[in-house]
């Protein structure tokens, strides 16, 4: 069964945009099966994953690209680096003709990829210009529930207005935290397969496939060990120090194996906000996983009922909640490292998120409980930055949105990103 992808537009206005378009994100969530409900019919479609197809790729590309021609759907292309410059090439020749004919430019290339920290540099240097880039991610909620995903709007008339417009959007607390439970992982969100078995050969497959060529030879052990460690931190600040001591590895080698887990798409890191106001901000980032199914994996959660009530029940409705406000982001090509922040400084005082837009900061708390006590104590604490603060949301599991006080409202998590 096909999902709708709220990405959808934003993907095909990108392809009118540029002669080629990459498509990344991590393992299995979708990239190879959107790209072909979006462009399968008026596209050829050559996948690395075939021997016979990569070793032609990697030996002669110039035949390989002319064997299939354009446009081409070509998957997997991390697997064959030498492409990348010979569709320079092409995508060059042909630009030059169509300007000299004065004919509009075309799609010609449309290029997925699982692991961008071996294709990223790859595509900066031959593609640069050329191709518009792309990133998904697993399942929204929105996408999951069948809504249209639009851009999230901090401010409370853009959200009474999505409340009018989705009235049966409300979750109850437990059906949240089966949703997290889940992930958002296709095949798992559609019951093709099994959770935990599932998430069981996610993690082989990783490691084999992604990871081996990237870490120093005998580590993948340490390296499984580093995931779900890293999992039990969800929603936290990240200090290399204390996980690589827990993990029984250096600091370098710690920030070179999160760095592989931040470009492969599996963790974001939440940068603190810091306008050079002071030096008493904490400046370490705040690690989140980008699919809370995994996460819940990885951590060896047996349900969601003993997750919700565990003593990770609030990192992880935090986890949920930021990734959905990034893959919203990501939706509508936007970076959320432009826009999404937290704020945390010595004496404790801590937001949760900050949503930076021009010059107002939106602050967010988020929280599990329908009812949290004063969950806008640290708001006035921003008016060190100078800046308009707008509107704050408190973020939990209430049923409709309503005011907090004269600072911020409550606002469903049902309704983020939707």
């Amino acid at each position: 069964m096909y999902i709708r992808r709220n990405s959808e537009p934003t993907l095909l206005d990108v392809s009118r945009s540029f002669p080629c378009v990459v498509v990344y994100g991590p393992r299995q969530v979708g990239k190879s099966t959107t790209v072909d409900y979006l462009f399968g019919d008026r596209c050829r479609k050559a996948t690395l994953d075939d021997l016979d197809d990569r070793t032609l790729a990697n030996q002669n590309p110039k035949l390989f690209l002319e064997r299939y021609g354009w446009p081409l759907i070509i998957d997997e292309i991390q697997k064959a680096p030498r492409l990348l410059d010979e569709i320079k090439r092409i995508v060059d020749a042909q630009r030059l003709l169509w300007l000299k004919e004065n004919k509009p430019r075309e799609l010609m290339y449309v290029l997925t990829g699982s692991n961008r920290f071996e294709l990223q540099e790859g595509v900066s240097e031959s593609l640069a210009g050329r191709c518009g880039v792309f990133e998904l991610s697993s399942l929204s909620q929105s996408e999951k529930y069948g809504a249209e995903g639009k851009l999230f709007q901090p401010e409370m008339e853009a959200a009474l207005e999505r409340e009018r417009e989705l009235p049966n959007a409300y979750r109850t607390r437990a059906r949240v935290f089966e949703d997290i439970f889940l992930g958002g992982m296709p095949d798992v969100v559609t019951g093709e397969s099994q959770r935990d078995a599932y998430f069981k050969s996610y993690v082989n497959t990783y490691l084999e496939k992604d990871v081996r060529k990237l870490i120093a030879a005998g580590s993948e052990s340490a390296f499984r060990n580093f995931l779900s460690i890293l999992a039990l931190r969800t929603a936290q600040e990240l200090r290399y120090d204390s996980l690589a001591s827990n993990v029984g590895i250096d600091v370098k080698t710690c920030k070179r194996w999160i760095s592989i887990l931040e470009t492969s798409g599996l963790i974001f890191l939440l940068q603190p906000y810091l306008a050079n106001v002071s030096n008493r901000i904490i400046k370490a980032p705040k690690l989140y996983f980008m699919d809370t199914g995994l996460c819940s994996f990885l951590c060896k959660w047996p349900n969601a009922e003993m997750l919700e009530s565990g003593a990770m029940g609030g990192a992880f409705f935090e986890t949920y909640v930021v990734a959905e406000l990034i893959r919203n982001f990501q939706v509508h090509n936007l970076d959320p490292r432009e826009s999404l922040f937290y704020y945390r400084d010595i004496d404790q005082k801590e937001i949760d998120l900050l949503y930076v837009r021009r010059d107002v900061v939106y602050p967010i708390e988020i929280k599990k409980s329908a009812a949290p006590v004063k969950p806008t104590k640290n708001f006035r604490v921003l008016e060190k930055f100078h800046m308009k603060i707008g509107t704050g949301l408190v973020v939990d599991t209430c049923d409709k949105i309503r005011p907090v006080n004269e600072l911020a409202y409550f606002y469903p998590v049902s309704l983020l990103g939707m």
